[in-house]
């Protein structure tokens, strides 16, 4: 069999490539990332390191991941109707945004008919996650078998807005006694999101990002002990957030890499727990002026997070670029995640990318990228201290700089904007986004502004098309 069907050798693999590069060296097929990795066009057993099995510990009530709905609003009513359409659409669980966390009075009405013990219902208020944490508690009226997810996040807030009411210590504080005080009475619950989405937003690198998410969840874990929570449930009640896009090895690779991050950290406090990751799509790599291609782009980041092992995926809209997700959208987003499921049967294996060794080692290359970042953040003094001194936003700074500089040059290119470009797209049907961020002078930091790649040549269309 082995004559009939050679193996060929790298050496075999060079020599062809040698030929078809002509005068090009080999070199030129080796490309370094933002965070400084090199990228090879070549990997085999000698150059694919240690082997990586990173699957994800849970299943969503016998499916491979929880397809998760995000549902912004601010009627009570309009918001209803919307998280029932999602669940009776094959949604297993939402995050809900809006002006409907204020109070549990609107939150009740928006919950109105959903049953907290069979679908988790999360939150995504900002700094004002402990009110809408408690206003959620008040919604599950102490059900303890309510699967809430107080997704309390003050530092990614912090870090976005670049201010807060009270100083960012305060904050931190008043979240861990809110986790602290809803422990007992709802043990389903999870109490924070360790996310380091926003450092991908605003146009950072993946080991950025992977260090951000892990500094923000020392930061939550040693604040819920200090209120008095056992380390066990506070590690317990951390979920990780990441970001995954068009770019779906890496994104999937990035996954891979936070489940080992998470890892070291739980084991340094001595209490090992399983990693619970939930991936949301990319914001920045959308685009507004022709808003069909996201769907591929949607799909690309499904994939990546489904492979990749997140126990939750969420998926924006195709017209998020231009304002929240209407009924269309969020349909078309639901569906997205439904044919990974259950037509492609993503889920049926644990961990797919094991064995890889392109995408084992980059889940390698990935975690120390994160691990360095994360002790760079520590040795500034923690998040919050290096948000305060701008460090974390000098890098990213650089790194934004870098891919703007890329697609700017035409070294690397956005289908759909910078490449095969729609003369005259059609638009998508979006629901306006009027939310504005209240003044707040307690603490301040440079802000991670949200940035979005296609923005600058959307322009540049718009303008050449008038």
């Amino acid at each position: 069999m082995s004559d009939l069907f050679p193996t060929p050798s790298p050496a075999d693999w060079r020599a062809l490539a040698e030929k078809a590069l002509k005068e090009r060296p080999l070199e030129s097929l080796v490309h370094l990332d933002a965070d400084g990795l090199a990228v090879r066009p070549l990997y085999a057993a000698a150059s694919g390191g240690e082997p990586v099995f990173a699957p994800r510990p849970s299943d969503a009530d016998g499916r491979a991941w929880d397809l998760r709905t995000l549902v912004e609003g601010d009627d009570p009513v309009a918001v209803n109707a919307s998280v029932l359409a999602d669940l009776e659409g094959g949604a297993a669980s939402v995050v809900l945004s809006g002006s409907v966390l204020s109070d549990s009075e609107p939150l009740s009405s928006a919950l109105d008919g959903v049953a907290l013990e069979l679908a988790a219902v999360g939150l995504d208020a900002g700094l004002e996650g402990p009110d809408a944490a408690n206003a959620l508690a008040v919604a599950a009226k102490g059900s303890p078998r309510a699967k809430l997810m107080l997704h309390m996040d003050p530092v990614s807030a912090f870090a976005q807005t670049g201010s807060s009411p009270r100083s960012m210590d305060e904050h931190l504080t008043l979240a861990a006694n809110t986790a602290a005080r809803h422990a007992g009475a709802y043990p389903e619950a999870s109490f924070f999101l360790a996310s380091g989405r926003v450092v991908h937003e605003a146009g950072g690198s993946i080991g950025q990002e992977l260090g951000f998410a892990a500094a923000n969840a020392v930061a939550l874990v040693r604040a819920a002990v200090a209120a008095g929570m056992g380390l066990e449930p506070a590690l317990r009640g951390t979920v990780l957030g990441v970001s995954v896009d068009q770019e779906y090895f890496d994104s999937l690779a990035k996954v891979r890499s936070l489940r080992l991050i998470w890892r070291s950290i739980s084991m340094a406090f001595g209490v090992e727990t399983p990693a619970v990751i939930e991936a949301r799509s990319s914001r920045r790599m959308l685009s507004a002026r022709d808003p069909w291609p996201n769907l591929l782009r949607l799909t690309a980041a499904g994939f990546a997070g489904a492979v990749g092992g997140a126990d939750a995926v969420v998926l924006d809209g195709l017209s998020r670029a231009n304002g929240r997700s209407d009924a269309f959208a969020r349909r078309q987003a639901r569906n997205t995640q439904a044919v990974l499921m259950e037509e492609a049967h993503l889920g049926r294996v644990d961990d797919p990318a094991a064995g890889s060794w392109f995408l084992d080692a980059r889940t390698h290359d990935l975690a120390e990228a994160g691990w360095a970042e994360f002790q760079r953040i520590e040795g500034e003094g923690g998040l919050i201290a290096s948000l305060r001194t701008d460090g974390v936003q000098a890098r990213v700074a650089s790194a934004r700089a870098e891919r703007e500089a890329a697609l700017a040059g035409g070294t690397a290119h956005l289908v759909g904007v910078t490449k095969f470009v729609d003369p005259e797209p059609r638009p998508a049907t979006f629901e306006p986004d009027d939310r504005t961020l209240r003044p707040a002078v307690g603490d301040a930091c440079e802000p991670l502004i949200p940035v979005r790649f296609a923005a600058p040549f959307e322009t540049q269309s718009w303008e050449a098309g008038r």
